[in-house]
């Protein structure tokens, strides 16, 4: 005994001349005293005999220089292991921090695959950064007149060719389709029936301006996209797998696309998208010179309809500021060719007509700017939930570091240098973080399929994958790096500072003291985010609740959607009229059918069209309004009340005079106030108005692209009879406009059987005549939230997991503070105190934590915060009091529930007992 203690003294006194020789020296020590530990032994012992198993400080020093080459690799792993051995022995607190951690990384994880897929992640084609387009707004589908700020995206096909003859700094220009459209598709020769599919009309050198190879077969060419060329196709990879098995023999073969034979050359490479982020990718890629044919579209050569977007691939070098101004100047010079631009009012337009180019790595970004906002607020509160979560694990590790002060003491009296043991304790921290950070892997691969299960509802095919990509794993990974240096710096530092007299004593004496300050700190502060997220959540979940709520002058019980597409079907406008009156006789043929709306789109289907209106007799102000075709019985499926005159009617033919119904707004936005508009007529802008409409009736307000477009003006016109100035540019061959986009039955009762039978009603009349969509009424209300309701959701399912971590950390530090004060409450009983004044003394410690989180830091933060997300609130303006209200009474209520546990614990303790563990 005595050996083996002046070896230690010996040990203890040496001099030490060099640092870095004596950090070795202690290394081995501790090599070896923890194999003895593993081993059983108590830290003291296990010390003692491995400074004395080194047989002196000599051979120690002699052994380091001979291992110095491993000695950083040899710490590492030590560290690790070690790490491992003492999480292992630790169970119930690895499992708590794992899942603790585990929640908060894997959200973080989950939003951020949705943010690299949307917002971050470029098209899959080559070389994406010298990709440019010209263009920086998004717009649907079909547009015509003059922009306000004239900043314009969408380009009519004559602007495209003028642009492709002129700006030699592209070394290639595509076009595309500005809409994903629908068409009707079945394959030749085989018994499958035809059926929607997501179609896009793309220029020639679309695929090689995009740099792809065919998956099989062959992409388009320049002679593919010239008119009278033969019919050809291009099919999406997911399309050929899914629908054919990846069956070679597609390609080359006859599809029937909208009743015309059409060739598909080959398949697009797989993981191509194409040109934008969507729910319904392209299945088929067709060229523009086969749309007028294939879809009836006119608008492809009318010079001053705008459909296209643009995309190119500029050259080496070219600089973007110069090419801007020479693109905005061609795109002037194509403009003032049109008659939009010819008159005086055209004219000041045209000076302000230009172009802002942008990066076109990303394609066409509408989804982009659709979703960014929420998803970049998301990433900010999963954020505070990690933060949260990082306060809890914090508090953990102090009352872990207090328990194994015993060990540092002894390490520290070894002769272990303070930064050594640090490092030690941030290794374990790290070893932690990694672990959780697997663990939240799972937790966000369950996470991202949640989020686009919210997102797109109903969607099959959108384009973002649930698995961890290689930029999501390292994601994960720097946040357990950085999760576990944030969480067990202070700790381990706090833990490294033991006094080495600890060591030499026999015995264990508790304290008096309770939890650190900076243990309090946290608690405070976990309260405070705590509070932001719930002022958060409720906030969002008013704002959903105001938008649900919005009266929107629509009846939706009983009412079911068919989206159909007489147009792909084979039909000419000439032969709509007959169509029409079939299918209300068949659907009225189907018992429990009221009504049959048929119409160009229906409320709130994210549709929208518009024109120029002048008033017969008034000066052209440019007011525009949108309108809608519907038959007679359309405005009563929907539960669109007539208010002034009457409705459409059944007299209202191709034949009749050209009749229009307007709502409340048109009548605002047209009339003097108590002007009455039955009997005005109007008609499209111009010197002199044509006056082509007479209204007959005026219909309420109702819903139609959103619930917040305020003062909508509208009007509706009857669904065969052709608009005047239509009729009188264009034979009724080419009037597209005549055909319907929508069937709305109205049923006595719920039918759950409704959609088998409108598709079975369809194809009685016509094997072409597919169901694209179905959808209840409801459905289709609803789908117009679905990103409220994500945020909504999301937001109150973080907030719920930040007052959990919140109440656990105070639980877990009141639970602390009584332990440590074991002593002190015994001895307080026993001079007389009562359970309730223990109690109450317990409590006033907690709530003054939470109380101070509150006041001090989550109040003022919160009514900081609102302010950001304002703009994504509907209809409201700062901080709402009562949401402010219950969120403090619901943490309150959180921190005294987390501190009655303990204080009722600590008033139950004996006196006695209390007094002999001192």
């Amino acid at each position: 005994m005595l050996k083996e203690w002046l070896t230690r003294l010996r040990f203890l006194m040496s001099p030490k001349p060099n640092r870095e020789i004596d950090e070795e020296l202690q290394f081995h020590i501790e090599r070896q005293a923890q194999e003895y530990i593993a081993a059983g032994m108590t830290p003291q012992e296990a010390h003692r005999k491995a400074v004395v198993a080194f047989g002196g400080i000599e051979n120690v020093r002699a052994q380091s220089h001979k291992e110095r080459p491993s000695y950083f690799l040899g710490t590492l792993l030590q560290d690790v292991r070690y790490a491992l051995r003492q999480l292992r022995k630790s169970r119930s607190f690895t499992v708590t921090a794992v899942l603790t951690l585990s929640l908060g990384i894997g959200a973080n994880a989950a939003i951020f695959t949705l943010v690299n897929a949307v917002l971050l992640k470029n098209l899959p084609v080559v070389d994406p950064s010298t990709l440019v387009r010209i263009g920086n707004t998004n717009e649907c589908c079909v547009n015509w007149g003059a922009m306000d700020d004239g900043n314009y995206s969408l380009f009519a096909t004559d602007d495209w060719h003028q642009l492709q003859r002129n700006a030699p700094e592209f070394e290639e220009l595509a076009a595309m389709q500005s809409g994903i459209g629908q068409i009707i598709a079945r394959r030749d020769k085989t018994q499958e029936s035809a059926r929607p599919v997501s179609s896009e009309f793309v220029s020639g050198n679309y695929f090689r301006t995009f740099g792809l190879k065919p998956q099989i077969g062959r992409l388009f060419t320049d002679a593919d996209n010239v008119e009278g060329a033969p019919f050809v196709a291009v099919m999406s990879y997911d399309m050929w797998q899914n629908n054919y098995a990846g069956d070679p023999s597609v390609v080359g073969s006859t599809f029937w696309v909208n009743t015309k034979a059409v060739t598909i050359t080959g398949i697009a490479p797989k993981g191509f998208y194409g040109d934008r982020l969507s729910s319904t990718p392209p299945d088929l890629y067709l060229p523009i010179e086969s749309m007028p044919v294939l879809a009836n579209a006119q608008h492809v050569h009318i010079p001053d309809r705008r459909w296209l977007y643009l995309i190119g691939r500029v050259k080496p070098g070219v600089a973007m500021a110069p090419l801007q101004a020479k693109i905005s100047e061609l795109v002037r010079q194509s403009f003032a060719a049109t008659t939009i631009f010819s008159d005086e009012h055209g004219k000041r337009a045209l000076a302000k007509v230009h172009v802002v180019l942008s990066p076109g790595g990303a394609g066409i970004q509408d989804m982009q700017d659709s979703y960014a906002s929420k998803l970049k607020l998301l990433m900010w509160i999963s954020g505070l939930v990690l933060l949260i979560a990082c306060a809890n694990i914090a508090n953990l590790l102090l009352v872990r570091g207090m328990n194994r002060r015993a060990e540092m003491s002894v390490r520290t009296a070894l002769g272990a240098m303070r930064t050594r043991i640090v490092r030690q304790l941030l290794t374990e921290s790290i070893v932690l973080s990694i672990i959780s950070g697997i663990v939240g892997l799972i937790v966000a691969y369950a996470g991202t399929r949640m989020l686009l299960a919210m997102a797109f509802p109903g969607a099959q095919a959108v384009p973002i994958d649930a698995s961890p990509s290689g930029v999501v794993l390292a994601f994960a990974f720097g946040v357990s790096l950085l999760t576990g240096i944030l969480f067990g710096v202070a700790p381990a530092w706090i833990t490294s500072k033991a006094n080495p007299a600890d060591a030499l004593r026999s015995g264990t004496r508790t304290t008096t003291s309770g939890a650190s300050l900076l243990q309090r700190s946290l608690i405070v502060l976990q309260s405070a985010l705590a509070l932001v997220l719930l002022v958060g959540a409720g906030m969002f979940i008013q704002s959903l609740n105001k938008l649900r709520n919005i009266d929107l002058k629509l009846n939706s019980t009983n009412r079911y959607i068919i989206h159909f597409n007489p147009q792909a079907a084979g039909y000419s406008p000439a032969q709509v009229e007959t169509l029409y009156r079939t299918i209300e006789e068949r659907f009225h043929a189907i018992p429990g059918v009221q009504k049959v709306g048929i119409s160009a789109y229906t409320p709130m289907e994210a549709d929208n069209w518009g024109d120029g209106v002048q008033i017969q007799g008034q000066p052209d102000h440019h007011n525009w309004a949108s309108w809608v075709r519907g038959n007679a019985e359309y405005l009563d499926s929907v539960g669109t009340h007539v208010l002034i005159g009457r409705g459409i009617t059944t007299q209202d033919t191709s034949t009749s005079p050209a009749v229009a119904v307007v709502n409340q707004s048109f009548v605002q936005k047209f009339f003097k106030p108590g002007e009455n508009p039955v009997g005005r007529r109007f008609g499209s802008p111009g010197p002199v108005s044509s006056g082509d409409f007479e209204i007959v009736g005026v219909v309420e307000d109702t819903a139609y692209n959103s619930a917040t477009w305020k003062n909508h003006a509208m009007y509706f016109i009857p669904m065969t009879q052709r608009i005047p100035e239509s009729a009188r540019q264009r034979p009724i061959e080419k009037d597209t406009g005549l055909y319907a986009g929508a069937i709305v039955i109205h049923t006595e009762r719920p039918m759950d059987n409704i959609q088998s039978l409108a598709r079975q009603t369809l194809a009685a009349i016509n094997p072409n005549l597919s169901v694209v969509k179905f959808q209840t009424f409801d459905e289709q209300i609803a789908d117009r939230f679905t990103q409220d309701r994500m945020v909504t959701r999301l937001m109150t399912l973080f907030s719920i997991l930040a007052l959990l971590l919140a109440t656990l950390g105070l639980y877990g530090v009141t639970s602390y503070t009584v332990a440590r004060r074991t002593s002190e409450i015994g001895i307080r009983m026993a001079l007389g105190a009562n359970r309730s004044s223990v109690v109450g003394m317990i409590m006033r410690g907690a709530m003054l934590q939470t109380a101070i989180g509150l006041a001090a830091i989550g109040i003022p933060v919160a009514w900081f915060c609102v302010r950001y997300i304002e703009s994504q609130l509907y209809e409201t303006k700062g901080m709402s009091l009562a949401v402010l209200t219950i969120a403090t009474l619901t943490l309150t209520a959180a921190a005294a529930a987390a501190g009655l546990i303990p204080a009722q614990r600590a008033a139950s303790t004996n006196p006695s007992q209390a007094l002999r563990t001192e």
